[in-house]
């Protein structure tokens, strides 16, 4: 049985952290700042997680475990590649070009894991067991959790 790995930035000094924790562990420690997260029971049960560890939040989504800017770097570096191509008059090459980078996206796309992520602290969760009962990411539930950070950030500021 392996321990669930989180990353997440710290709520007092939003330094990164990424800890291995396990249904036994009580709280999720910052070594930047000493700031101790508890974890309330039942969030994680053996290698299923119910509720964000950081933040309690319930809503959490499924994605690719996989950088996001990588993957558009990948394609950006693939588009101009072949746009020289095409300036070029090598039609074939440019369309290969972007075969192969289709062809690179698939490979990586079904040799990848998948992660959990909370939507109000985006924390990640990796080697977490039944995701099937999170769903993949809902714009609505992101734009909820994005206004009530802009409503808590002006109410900060004021």
């Amino acid at each position: 049985m392996r321990d669930v790995n989180v990353t997440f930035a710290c709520p007092a000094c939003e330094h990164a952290q990424r800890l291995d924790v396990s249904a036994a562990t009580k709280a999720l420690p910052c070594p930047n700042c000493g700031q101790e997260i508890q974890i309330s029971p039942g969030s994680l049960e053996g290698e299923r997680l119910r509720r964000c560890l950081v933040c309690q939040s319930p809503d959490l989504f499924v994605r690719k475990d996989f950088p996001q800017r990588v993957g558009v770097g990948l394609v950006v570096v693939a588009l101009l590649a072949s746009m020289i191509a095409w300036l070029q008059y090598r039609i074939y090459l440019a369309f290969g070009i972007l075969a192969a980078t289709a062809l690179v996206d698939v490979l990586l796309y079904f040799s990848m894991g998948e992660a959990l992520v909370c939507y109000r602290c985006s924390a990640a969760y990796r080697f977490v067991e039944d995701k099937e009962e999170h769903r993949p990411f809902d714009l609505s539930t992101h734009e909820k959790y994005r206004q009530e950070a802009a409503r808590l950030s002006t109410k900060r500021s004021t």
